[in-house]
């Protein structure tokens, strides 16, 4: 059996697991161990798993499928992001063109369902940059309850509402590109709306065909069950990352009561995201998994091709 190697404090975060060949026996060794890789999980908030011979989507497939957790589909799913689907299970991560970074976020917080665990799978690494940065959103709140009280507060008291312009067709030029009828799974406006109905969203249909959609008050802290507090929303890819065509962060977040939030804070919360923030460093073949709960990610921009593939877990 080969040796796992581990790092479990926070200066070696995201917790390591380092393979020697194991090519033929991946699925079985996750299988055996995939107890101990969630409870590291849960401890750690990203675990990386380096050497272990995947090499293809379907590879990581089986792998997703070796800890037997319920698979939350891109179809299934309110994300924004224009993605591809290479199996039931596997899917492209955000199709934004390599220039456009994406900022820290959790996975589909800015909708009423999201993800519990992500996992992204290295295909192919960039020539340059491409890393993927992952932020403690636990550690972020601690900071920012110490330095801007008065935004936390406001934050649990109020919650967010956000704002989204979807097409009419997708536009894989914008991160945030889906379109409405590949977001609701609705094949004309009256099943979008009533998708949006269900949901408790408001909307307007512009006259390019386009819906602008606002969803309910959702929160901007969350509570889990093991008492931690975790900033958890998309309140800096919004204010740092949300500018297309369409949409621009000062329209499209807003408190739940529907006062501005203030840039000024937004900046202090992007400066302190900075102190627990890690960029992993892709390696063609390695898989990470994400705690969305505890744990923020994004993008950085790269050159050359970049090819990382995600799955999402209930």
């Amino acid at each position: 059996m080969t040796e796992m190697t581990t790092h479990t404090d926070f200066s070696d975060f995201p917790a390591v697991i380092l393979a020697e060949s194991l090519t033929q026996e991946a699925c079985a060794w996750l299988r055996e161990n995939r107890t101990s890789v969630l409870a590291l999980l849960k401890r750690q908030g990203a675990v990386l798993l380096r050497g272990f011979g995947l090499v293809s989507d379907r590879d990581f497939d089986a792998a997703i499928s070796s800890f037997g957790l319920p698979a939350f589909t891109y179809e299934e799913s309110l994300s924004n992001a224009v993605r591809r689907n290479r199996t039931d299970k596997v899917f492209t991560a955000n199709e934004a063109p390599a220039e456009i970074e994406i900022f820290l976020h959790h996975e589909m917080a800015q909708t009423p369902r999201y993800p519990g665990k992500l996992f992204f799978f290295c295909e192919q690494a960039a020539e340059s940059g491409g890393a993927t940065p992952l932020c403690r959103s636990d550690l972020l709140l601690q900071a920012m309850r110490e330095h801007m009280p008065g935004f936390v507060s406001q934050c649990e008291d109020k919650g967010l509402r956000y704002t989204n312009i979807m097409p009419l067709e997708a536009d894989a030029l914008s991160g945030q590109g889906r379109s409405w009828k590949s977001t609701l799974s609705s094949a004309n406006q009256a099943e979008a709306e009533s998708r949006l109905k269900t949901l408790g969203y408001s909307w307007q249909w512009l006259d390019d065909g386009s819906l602008k959609a606002t969803t309910p008050v959702l929160p901007a802290i969350k509570s889990l069950e093991c008492g931690t507090e975790v900033f958890f929303n998309q309140l800096i890819a919004a204010f740092m990352g949300w500018k297309d065509i369409r949409n621009r962060h000062e329209k499209v977040v807003r408190f739940g009561d529907g006062s501005e939030i203030v840039d000024e804070d937004m900046q202090q919360v992007v400066k302190l995201s900075k102190r627990f923030t890690y960029d992993l460093q892709w390696q063609t073949g390695d898989m990470a998994i994400v705690d969305n709960f505890l744990v923020m990610h994004g993008r950085r921009p790269f050159m050359g091709e970049r090819r990382v593939l995600a799955s999402l877990t209930e």
